[in-house]
């Protein structure tokens, strides 16, 4: 018996490495106590654009990375790691193979059931990010900005005794530009998930957690680590969900304590 939740796959995109607003710590304790046969990374892992303008780096974001390598040396995890724009720096590198590490622009995923999935951050469909770079990156620092008042908005909120509120997604989802281009996102891939012939699409960039149908194609979306704190993840069986931090922590926190408690049971045992 293990101590670690045991996945098929894991599915992470957008953790934004390198910006104060990652959340790294919570993204570390959940690694800490999983295993997965694939994990996906898929996009915006480390944040090249943040760190050209700020310069920060926590010792918990060389820990997140730190605990990726280790999965795939010591846990034999085999890492695909996606382009996304904000780590588009990967793109000179790709396709190519490091060991159990590959770089590509795209993955087919087949789950255990049988069915498969295109997985894909996502970016190219949005045309400010792949044609007007600067732009992109004066979009990039208002959201920046909206998350470092957003940061100190929850705090008042904690003081109050409620609840997380996302200001970035209240505006996204009331901004009538912002709702079509989410609609427009997902109708483009879905079509590019039927064109490869997959039976779904798992894809990141828009930071919206998201499991649907659309028409006869499943999109995924796995949200982000800076605000939502969600992931995909496929069981042994083939079953894909999207959960969050919240689910996760709750599965870690019960395969530990019967995990101590079959160690218990055994040390019983073998006195007796």
């Amino acid at each position: 018996m293990s101590a670690k939740v045991h996945f098929r796959t894991i599915i992470l995109s957008d953790l934004h490495l390198g910006t104060k607003d990652a959340q790294a710590r919570e993204l570390l304790e959940v690694l800490r106590g999983v295993r997965c046969q694939k994990m996906i990374l898929n996009g915006d892992i480390i944040d090249l654009w943040s760190l050209q303008r700020n310069n920060y780096w926590g010792p918990a974001h060389t820990a997140v990375v730190r605990r990726l390598l280790k999965m795939a040396e010591k846990d034999g995890t085999q890492m695909i790691y996606l382009r996304g724009n904000h780590d588009d720096f990967i793109r000179r590198l790709i396709p190519i193979s490091l060991d159990r590490i590959e770089l590509a622009e795209e993955h087919i995923h087949e789950s255990a059931d049988g069915k498969k999935y295109l997985c894909i951050h996502g970016d190219v469909f949005d045309t400010v990010t792949a044609k007007m770079r600067w732009l992109a990156i004066l979009g990039d620092m208002s959201y920046q900005m909206l998350l470092n008042i957003n940061r100190f908005y929850n705090r008042w909120r904690a003081w109050r005794g409620k609840e997380y509120f996302s200001l970035s997604q209240a505006i996204k989802g009331k901004v009538k530009q912002a709702v079509s281009f989410i609609s427009r996102f997902e109708e483009h891939i879905q079509t590019l998930a039927q064109r490869r012939g997959c039976d779904g699409v798992m894809c990141g960039h828009i930071h919206k957690a998201e499991d649907r149908m659309m028409g006869k194609v499943r999109y995924l979306n796995s949200g982000d680590w800076v605000e939502s704190l969600t992931a995909i993840v496929e069981e042994m069986d083939g079953t894909i969900r999207v959960v969050d931090r919240a689910e996760l922590m709750k599965l870690i926190t019960a395969q530990r304590e019967a995990y101590e408690l079959h160690k218990a049971n055994q040390l019983v045992q073998s006195v007796s």
